[in-house]
């Protein structure tokens, strides 16, 4: 990861501060303004950003889970597959923003597409990295039952944050690994920490944990990774059991942060995806 300069460290104080004081609205509006004054300086130094072809840069977005299998139930109710949406189609944007004008959806947001499919999708595409947005939750035995604004829900405050997953058999292991520490070390950046319940060694976790600082584990049989052949990267943007959190991640700045994060790490994995 390049140093940062001067600019670039006042800029993410100064966001920083516009999320605590600025409403939601105005937040967003902040957030696709920055990521043009932000992007730019990534691409440059010795991290591999440098060799970059951006227009030659093929990215497949695959949203997490259908409608009808729709993944993990927020705090609020709420099917992780519509956070995943709202995340996929952010990314998109920042990534065409950034010049990276061959990033694409692998399918569109009501399409059904099984997790053998996404990765064959994914090739048909000639992409040179297959990244698939997710939301996070944790094991049962940690939801409790209460009410949230005046209604029942189902919760959790066990874990909060975001977690990177890459596959050790992968063909292109290192180079996904190189992309996630990337994408955490642009999570880091904005002030996000990941969450490491992932690794307890409980029935449904007990995952292999590659990198603590950057929150990135190997989940060795995971269909739409193993299979992928291209590096590939699931990402679980944070945990929407956890009420707080899941509030956050609703916020299109938020939502914009991270889009932020995930780009800047494409970009700065660029040479070693486009073989630099």
């Amino acid at each position: 990861m390049q140093r940062l300069n001067f600019m670039q460290v006042w800029t993410v104080r100064t966001k920083r501060g516009l999320l605590r004081t600025m409403g939601v609205r105005h937040r967003a509006g902040l957030a696709v303004v920055a990521v043009a004054a932000w992007i730019g300086p990534v691409a440059v130094g010795d991290s591999g950003a440098g060799a970059c072809d951006r227009d030659r840069l093929v990215v497949a977005l695959d949203i997490g889970h259908t409608p009808s299998s729709s993944g993990a139930t927020s705090a609020r109710g709420r099917p992780e597959h519509a956070f995943n949406v709202d995340l996929a189609r952010r990314v998109l944007a920042h990534m065409h923003a950034a010049g990276l004008d061959k990033a694409a959806l692998i399918a569109e947001p009501d399409a059904e597409p099984d997790l053998w499919d996404r990765p064959r999708r994914a090739a048909a595409l000639g992409a040179h990295v297959l990244l698939s947005i997710h939301h996070d939750s944790v094991q049962p035995r940690y939801l409790e039952h209460g009410t949230l604004e005046g209604r029942p829900a189902r919760f959790s405050r066990h874990a909060a944050g975001y977690s990177l997953f890459v596959s050790g058999k992968n063909l292109f292991f290192e180079q996904s690994l190189a992309v996630a520490r990337a994408i955490g070390g642009a999570l880091g950046e904005w002030g996000l920490s990941p969450t490491l319940h992932h690794a307890e060694p409980i029935a449904g976790e007990n995952r292999p944990l590659l990198d603590r600082d950057l929150g990135i584990y190997d989940f060795a049989d995971l269909v739409v990774l193993k299979a992928a052949a291209m590096p590939a990267v699931l990402i679980e943007a944070g945990v929407i059991v956890h009420p707080e959190e899941e509030a956050r991640l609703r916020d299109p700045f938020h939502q914009d942060i991270l889009a932020d994060a995930i780009t800047r790490g494409v970009v700065e994995a660029c040479g070693v995806l486009m073989g630099g």
